[in-house]
């Protein structure tokens, strides 16, 4: 006959109490924390591949924000922030990401509005390049606004999600590499 030992239920059950408390706490950290805000660049702003001064590129730009960091990555083309979010070396912490609204824009030059990369509908391989002279992804509020844009300028619309790997770091760098690249918007 098995006798109950009514102390050493007791702490197990304290204890497995105490996990489930500890648990549910960990799964909820950052959970009531607000998404990080965009941020207007100033002249201070640099990339951060080439520490440039973000403001002195055309086109679109993005932002990106990480958890372990106050001040946002500044990118002067979108797809380098996808390249950033693509590239195993770089940070994971990624609390927030942003992107230029070019459907509120008042032109190429320097866009103002942003919006959550993941809200936004984007244009590749369009005939516009990006801040440095490379293939863009261009990032839309409207879709409506996009299909326009790509009736303009050719290019194919998609989701963040969708924008292929091999566009941004082979069809890129071919880009970059040829002739016409002296011939972008910069």
């Amino acid at each position: 006959m098995r006798r109950f030992r009514p102390c050493l239920s007791l702490a197990v059950t304290v204890l497995i109490t105490a996990m489930l408390l500890l648990l549910a706490a960990c799964q909820g950290e950052g959970a009531d924390q607000p998404r990080a805000e965009a941020v207007s660049p100033d002249r201070e702003a640099m990339t951060y591949y080439g520490r440039m001064i973000l403001v002195d590129h055309r086109g679109p730009k993005a932002q990106i924000h990480l958890q372990s960091r106050d001040a946002p990555l500044w990118f002067s083309q979108v797809r380098d922030a996808v390249a950033f979010t693509l590239s195993p070396e770089e940070p994971s912490d990624i609390a927030a990401i942003y992107v230029t609204d070019m459907a509120r824009a008042d032109g190429w030059d320097h866009p103002q509005h942003w919006i959550a990369a993941q809200d936004a509908t984007y244009v590749i391989d369009s005939d516009r390049r990006g801040g440095m002279g490379a293939l863009e992804a261009v990032p839309f509020s409207k879709r409506d606004a996009a299909e326009a844009f790509v009736t303009e300028h050719g290019g194919e619309v998609m989701s963040w999600a969708d924008i292929p790997e091999e566009y941004i770091f082979e069809r890129s760098i071919e880009a970059v590499e040829s002739p016409r690249m002296m011939q972008h918007d910069h």
